[in-house]
C-alpha cells in the first residue's frame, strides 16, 4: 500500500479532492481534512464511522456495489457518481474513482477512494436537458402552427381568393367597383402574409 500512502500524503491538503479509505467493516480508517470538514456531522470527525452516513439513501448500495468491484477486478479502477449530504438537509453530487486495498499478506484490508465535487457540472447538464426539451416542444409547437397556417387557414384563404377572381372579372355598378377593388386588394394582401408566415416558420 506504498503507492496509497504517497498519494494521501500528496492530496492530504487538497481543497479540491476528497481522500478516504473504508475498511472490510464498511468503516472509516481514513478520510482527508477536505472530506472530513465538508461531510462531517455536528463537528464529529467521520474517522471510525460507517461510510454510509454521508450518503443519499438510495446510493448506498451502488457505493457497495462498486468497492465490491474492486475485489474482482482490483488492477482496474472502478467509478462511481454518488450523492452526499451537505449539510443543509440537501445533496451534492461527487464523482469518485475506488481502488482496492491488500494488506502484506495479500488479503483484501479495504477500497481507497478519490472524489471531487461535480455538483454544477451536474445542474448544467440538468438544465441543458431542460433547454433541449424546452426546444424540442417549442419546434412541435412551431410544426403545428405551421400545419395549421398551411392547411387551415390556407383552404378558406384560397377559397376567398376564388371568389375574388370572379369577382374581379365582374361588371359591377361604379359604386360598387372601389369596393370590389378593396377586397380584391385585401384578399392578396392577407395572401401575401400568410405566405410569408409560413415560409419564416419553415426556416425555423
Amino acid at each position: 500500500m506504498q503507492h496509497i500512502k504517497e498519494i494521501v500524503k500528496l492530496l492530504e491538503h487538497s481543497q479540491h479532492y476528497y481522500t478516504i479509505a473504508i475498511g472490510m467493516d464498511s468503516v472509516y480508517f481514513y478520510v482527508s481534512p477536505n472530506y472530513d470538514r465538508n461531510f462531517r456531522l455536528l463537528n464529529d470527525t467521520l474517522l471510525g464511522k460507517p461510510f454510509h452516513i454521508t450518503l443519499h439513501p438510495d446510493d448506498v448500495k451502488m457505493c457497495g456495489d462498486t468497492g465490491a468491484k474492486c475485489f474482482e477486478t482490483p488492477y482496474k479502477l472502478q467509478t462511481a457518481i454518488l450523492r452526499k449530504h451537505d449539510g443543509y438537509g440537501g445533496f451534492i453530487s461527487t464523482q469518485w474513482e475506488f481502488k482496492a486495498l491488500f494488506d502484506d499478506n495479500n488479503a483484501p484490508a479495504g477500497v481507497f477512494c478519490i472524489g471531487h465535487n461535480i455538483t454544477k457540472y451536474v445542474d448544467t447538464q440538468k438544465q441543458l436537458l431542460s433547454a433541449e426539451t424546452e426546444i424540442v416542444q417549442k419546434n412541435d409547437q412551431l410544426d403545428q402552427i405551421s400545419f395549421m397556417q398551411s392547411h387551415v387557414i390556407r383552404k378558406p384563404l384560397a377559397n376567398i381568393l376564388g371568389l375574388v377572381q370572379v369577382l374581379d372579372g365582374m361588371d359591377v355598378e361604379p359604386e360598387l367597383h372601389n369596393i370590389k377593388m378593396m377586397i380584391i386588394d385585401s384578399s392578396t394582401e392577407l395572401d401575401n402574409v400568410v405566405r410569408g408566415i409560413i415560409e419564416k416558420a419553415k426556416s425555423i
